[in-house]
């Protein structure tokens, strides 16, 4: 099946039905809403030689229910019913590049504690590349910087590995004053000082030891970041999860992130300071070109990685 662009209106999936997308709402006192509690996850649609894939959908779900489980939402949905639902969702919105999937509780709660606490799932199609709202377009490299007041997310508070909406919110108010400082985005320290993520993507550098990440215990563990760590390793660009200071990160060779929206994003300059020859390096635009492949399906050794529509 091929994508073709489509004037219909867009649908949203909701608890196994589909409804315009002007009704994929809740009221404004939804516990989800008031506390923070949506559980989320993102992926990709991409145009394959074979037709319309969705990436690694199997991981995108089964990480959903780990976010659910985490946070003690009680997720009714098994992983195969919840690919099934994103393959429905992306054959009815042709055209569509980004899948969300939320899942919340809908209930008027007026307590923290639900006492309806069903937790209903709304997937919604989207191409956020043409979206107007969107008006800020993707630089093709970044310039970031070090975010030393807002802290990474704390595991006795709620891990990193959960990707539910109240996760995100000092980051948020931290990478909006870094955009008006004229940064594209910034980087988290941990309570040691050292680097952990961007808000919504995994960080990666090359200096004179290698490659490297921060540890996955300190991070979202993210499905781009896990393509890229097996892409290198089949590349024989083998990479450490190891800590790195900021000022290891500003002295680091290359830098990049890696996120569903924008796969490997080389960094250009952190806190106004080149990284390199100013220039993107070698090891990010291999492993930039050899994602891009994968998930066009040029690649036969990840093949397995593309769920087709």
């Amino acid at each position: 099946m091929t994508a073709t662009p489509s004037t219909a209106q867009p649908v949203v999936w909701r608890d196994g039905v589909f409804v315009p997308w002007r009704d994929a709402t809740v009221h404004v006192l939804a516990q989800s809403l008031q506390r923070g509690s949506l559980a989320f996850d993102h992926l990709r649609v991409h145009e394959t030689a074979r037709g319309v894939a969705l990436f690694r959908v199997r991981d995108h779900m089964e990480r959903l229910r780990r976010t659910c489980r985490i946070v003690g939402l009680p997720l009714d949905y098994e992983t195969d019913a919840l690919v099934d639902a994103c393959v429905a969702t992306a054959r009815r919105n042709p055209g569509a590049k980004s899948l969300k999937v939320s899942a919340l509780i809908p209930s008027v709660e007026a307590e923290l504690i639900p006492r309806d606490a069903r937790v209903a799932v709304f997937i919604a199609a989207y191409d956020s590349a043409t979206d107007p709202v969107a008006a800020r377009a993707r630089p093709a490299t970044l310039s970031i910087k070090v975010e030393r007041e807002k802290s990474a997310r704390r595991e006795d508070i709620l891990p990193a590995h959960a990707k539910v909406a109240g996760n995100y919110t000092a980051a948020m108010t931290a990478k909006w004053r870094a955009r008006c400082e004229g940064y594209d985005d910034i980087v988290l320290l941990d309570e040691h000082g050292f680097v952990t993520e961007a808000p919504t993507a995994n960080l990666f550098l090359v200096d004179d030891v290698g490659l490297a990440t921060p540890p996955a215990r300190k991070v979202l563990l993210g499905i781009t970041r896990a393509s890229v760590l097996t892409l290198a390793a089949a590349a024989g660009t083998p990479c450490a999860e190891r800590d790195v200071d900021a000022d290891g990160l500003r002295g680091a060779k290359e830098v990049f992130l890696t996120s569903s929206s924008v796969g490997v994003w080389p960094v250009l300059r952190v806190d106004q300071r080149p990284i390199g020859d100013g220039r993107v390096g070698p090891v990010t635009a291999r492993l930039q070109r050899r994602y891009a492949a994968a998930t066009r399906g040029e690649d036969p050794a990840f093949a397995h990685w593309l769920h087709h529509l």
